[in-house]
């Protein structure tokens, strides 16, 4: 049951990236069967999200790259918990997801994901 203390914050998150953000979508791939094969399966999930630039002092050029968004998710009405390994599309842009921020404070009620995309090169 979410606590009372988080589920106001979360929906502080859900109006703002509601307000300032964009529709985009996040894709899961499950691997085929071990033993029956087959193809991986590409899931993907309808989510609110804003992009971001990472402030230019936190850019290393390896941990974080250029390159790299960091990406407000909101935890309202998404199906599943972003991962490393999952796809974020965001406008035309695909991005790996190489790190995730849940900000799950009472490890029930999910405020607001923040996780670092790093863009697809075509």
């Amino acid at each position: 049951m979410a606590t009372a203390l988080y589920t106001r914050p979360q929906e502080t998150a859900r109006r703002l990236i509601a307000k300032y953000g964009q529709s985009g979508t996040i894709k899961r791939t499950t691997p085929p069967d071990p033993i029956f094969g087959g193809d991986p399966t590409v899931t993907s999930y309808p989510a609110k999200l804003v992009p971001m630039t990472y402030d230019e002092r936190y850019v290393d050029g390896t941990n974080i790259t250029s390159a790299d968004r960091q990406i407000y998710i909101s935890s309202v009405g998404l199906a599943i918990v972003p991962q490393v390994g999952d796809i974020v599309t965001a406008g035309d842009v695909d991005f790996h997801i190489v790190n995730v921020d849940p900000h799950n404070y009472d490890s029930v009620t999910n405020v607001v994901f923040i996780v670092q995309g790093r863009a697809i090169a075509l």
